[in-house]
């Protein structure tokens, strides 16, 4: 029985955290989830799995993360965008660059 608790405690945590980070970010403006818009270091615009808590291709560092930008091909910090800040054309921009399948 304890051995199951020490399990699923965790998973719980997890998951708790999770959903109340896109919670928060989604009432601040910013749409997470499979198609979040991004802005890295220099500027360029792409499309990433942004789930609040857990991440398997970045380092993570509070709202920040350190990883691979697909369109300069280089390795920055991205953070997500504000849905009010994009325009049209930054969202088509955007959509032509997509990170990889795994968050």
């Amino acid at each position: 029985m304890y051995r199951l608790i020490y399990v699923l405690l965790p998973m719980v945590l997890i998951l708790v955290i999770m959903f109340v980070g896109m919670r928060i970010g989604r009432q601040r403006g910013y749409t997470l989830g499979p198609d979040t818009i991004v802005r890295c270091s220099e500027g360029h615009l792409f499309t990433t799995i942004w789930m609040p808590g857990g991440s398997f291709k970045a380092i993570r560092l509070g709202w920040s993360r350190y990883q691979h930008c697909p369109v300069g091909d280089h390795w920055t910090f991205v953070t997500p965008v504000r849905d009010d800040e994009l325009t049209d054309a930054e969202r088509l921009t955007a959509e032509q660059y997509r990170d990889g399948p795994i968050p």
